[in-house]
Formats: structure tokens, C-alpha cells, sequence
């Protein structure tokens, strides 16, 4: 018999090759949800999701509890992709609160679904299939100068040239963090800053980013979250654009960002409640013109990598910049074989197959804790 039969809940722990660190946080394993639905005829679908508190509120423990509060009504009322459209829509005050936790638990029912099915996760929810060449943009976290200088060695060696710098709020640090990248000259042909909401004063941050200096058109984040209406005045001040991560989270919070000002949105579908809340803001966002990021979490496995690829197909023409997809070059080890990595300029090719998700996953029993 197929049909859901009963979903499992795990915490994923995979230690970091290196430790990452940015304004918000430092880590050096992963932090991250997995759930496994489990079909009647003993298939089993997998999802992944990462809940960060300076993101969503959200924590593992509170994941937990969505999850064992919801399991039993998802089991009994989620059928098909008709009834997940329905339960999303129906509980989406619950997901806005619990946007990871509800993440992985969509992204493990597709996935079931549509192996039960015979199809490719795509072709189950309606839409075209994922295939083609996604590219890369080089990711800087803030080391200090001396490894951050290596990792991009590492990046312009393999033929990286579009790059995001995070920024530590120390102009001294920052300064010496950008000579490396104003030192390569042409090896550098696009720069983004991301401020992880450090600065709560409007002022503060205009002027920090004004003596940095930085040749950037765009940078993240740069205010606390509560500051959103000072955005458009420092984005005209500044004349950079301004990428919205953690203030957008939400497709209904995407009214709070009037026309005027050059939003580019970073997509992320752990924090936008998964896959299909993020398809349904990539339609806004495209309505409006706007140009468009598919981020992606430190320590996600390649099960969110091949997710954000139909997101990034979706896109289309307005995708501007994709982040992730570092598999074991920042894991230790990954769930899936082979990992779904970059690889020269940070180019990843990739044709949707087999059904599902089209991954052959398997954590190892000291990566999962129940």
C-alpha cells in the first residue's frame, strides 16, 4: 500500500572542515533538522531544514515540538499534492512561526510522493523538470585576513570571480579583509557585503560603509531587523542595492518593500517555510521585476542544494546570484552520494533523474540523533 504512513524526526550533526563565522553566529558543525516520511509500501522521503534563531526564532527544540505537535494531522489529512497545497495554505499562520521545522517535513512528503508516483520531484508538483548549468558565487566569511586570503586563493584558483564578503563590523579588520579582494584586480568582477543586521543606528552604518570603501553593488542586511522603513533612505545614500535575508521571511511581509528601492531578495527555502512558499515568492518578486538570490544556510547537505536548484530554475532570467552547494568542501562528510558540490568557475551541472529528489541519501548513524 503507498501513502504516507509515518514521519520520523532526527537532528543532523556534521562536523565543519573549518570553522564559519559571520556577524550573527560561529559554527564549525552543522545545526540542521532531517526528517524521513515513510510510506506505506516501506519507500521513505527525506527532507532537510535549518532552523536559526537569528533567522526565524526557531531552534531545534522548537522544531521538535512543531513536529510533534503536527505529525499525527499531517499523516491523516496529506495525500497528494492537491492536500499539501491545502494544509500549507490552511496552516500558514502556524508555518510563518515555524518555517524550518514545516520545511523539512514538505520537503521529505515530496519527495516520498513523488518515488511512490515514479516521477521526479518537479514532475509530481506540476512543474518543469530542473536541468542545466547553475552558477556559483564565492562565499567569505569573516576569518581573519591571513585565512580569508587563502580561501580565496582557493576560489580565484578554480576560476571564482563573483564574491560575497562578510563584513565584522571592525573597520580595521574589514579594511584588511577587502585589500585581498582589491588586490586581484580583474580576479574580482562583482562584489556583495553582507552585514548580518549589524548596525542598529542608521547613521553608524552609513558612515561605516562609507569609509570602508568597498567597490560593491549591493550589500545584505546591513540594519537590525526592526529597522526595515530606514532601508530605502540608506540604499539611496548609499547607491547600493539592498539584499533582504533575514527581514524577509515571510511571502506576506513582502508588501512592507515598496517599489522604489532596489530590493534583491535572497531566497532560502528553509527560512521561507519550504518549497512551495519560496516558488510563491519567486512569482511576486518576478512580478515586480525584481532581481533574485538563491542563498543557501551554512551546513546544509546536497538534499538543500538539489531543492534550491528547481528554485533557482524557477527563476529564471531574474536570477542574479546562487549561494551554496560547498558538499565536503566545508562538510566533513555529506549525507548524499556523490555530494552535490561546484566545481571549475563554481559551476554545477546537473539534470533532474531517477525519482524524487533523485539523491541516493544515507547520514551515518552518529550524524542523526532522534
Amino acid at each position: 500500500m503507498s501513502g504516507l504512513a509515518a514521519l520520523r524526526f532526527h537532528t543532523l550533526h556534521i562536523p565543519f572542515r573549518q570553522r564559519f563565522r559571520h556577524a550573527s553566529a560561529e559554527r564549525d558543525a552543522t545545526s540542521s533538522l532531517w526528517v524521513e516520511a515513510i510510506g506505506g509500501d516501506g519507500q521513505i522521503g527525506i527532507g532537510e531544514a535549518c532552523p536559526r534563531p537569528y533567522v526565524t526564532g526557531e531552534t531545534l527544540d522548537t522544531a521538535r515540538a512543531f513536529f510533534a505537535s503536527s505529525q499525527v494531522e499531517v499523516v491523516a489529512e496529506i495525500r497528494d499534492a492537491e492536500t499539501l497545497r491545502t494544509w500549507v495554505m490552511a496552516h500558514a499562520r502556524r508555518i510563518d512561526m515555524n518555517p524550518a521545522a514545516w520545511c523539512a517535513i514538505e520537503l521529505a512528503l515530496i519527495d516520498l510522493f513523488a518515488r511512490q508516483a515514479g516521477l521526479t520531484a518537479e514532475a509530481w508538483l506540476g512543474l518543469p523538470d530542473t536541468a542545466g548549468v547553475f552558477q556559483y558565487s564565492a562565499v567569505l566569511g569573516d576569518a581573519d585576513p591571513n585565512a580569508l586570503s587563502a580561501t580565496f586563493t582557493r576560489y580565484r584558483d578554480i576560476g571564482m570571480t563573483d564574491f560575497k564578503l562578510k563584513l565584522a563590523g571592525d573597520l580595521g579588520r574589514d579594511r584588511e579583509k577587502l585589500a585581498v579582494l582589491k588586490g586581484a584586480g580583474t580576479a574580482v568582477t562583482r562584489l556583495r557585503l553582507d552585514a548580518n543586521n549589524l548596525w542598529r543606528d542608521t547613521t553608524i552604518a552609513h558612515n561605516y560603509l562609507v569609509a570602508l570603501d568597498a567597490p560593491a553593488f549591493a550589500i545584505e542586511e546591513p540594519l537590525a531587523t526592526g529597522l526595515r522603513t530606514d532601508l530605502p533612505a540608506l540604499s539611496r545614500a548609499l547607491d547600493m542595492a539592498i539584499i533582504l535575508d533575514e527581514s524577509l521571511c515571510r511571502i506576506g511581509e513582502f508588501d512592507d518593500f515598496a517599489p522604489g528601492t532596489r530590493w534583491i531578495p535572497n531566497l532560502r527555502v528553509s527560512k521561507l517555510g519550504g518549497l512551495l512558499r519560496t516558488l510563491a515568492l519567486v512569482d511576486a518578486a518576478r512580478a515586480r521585476g525584481l532581481p533574485l538570490i538563491v542563498g543557501a544556510q551554512v551546513g546544509e547537505t546536497s538534499l538543500l542544494t538539489r531543492v534550491a536548484l528547481t528554485v533557482a530554475r524557477a527563476a529564471g532570467e531574474s536570477l542574479i546570484a546562487q549561494e551554496g552547494a560547498f558538499g565536503t568542501l566545508l562538510l566533513e562528510s555529506d549525507v548524499c552520494s556523490p555530494p552535490l558540490m561546484f566545481g571549475h568557475t563554481g559551476a554545477l551541472r546537473f539534470e533532474s533523474a531517477g525519482t524524487g529528489w533523485g539523491l541516493a541519501c544515507a547520514p551515518s548513524v552518529d550524524c542523526l540523533r532522534s
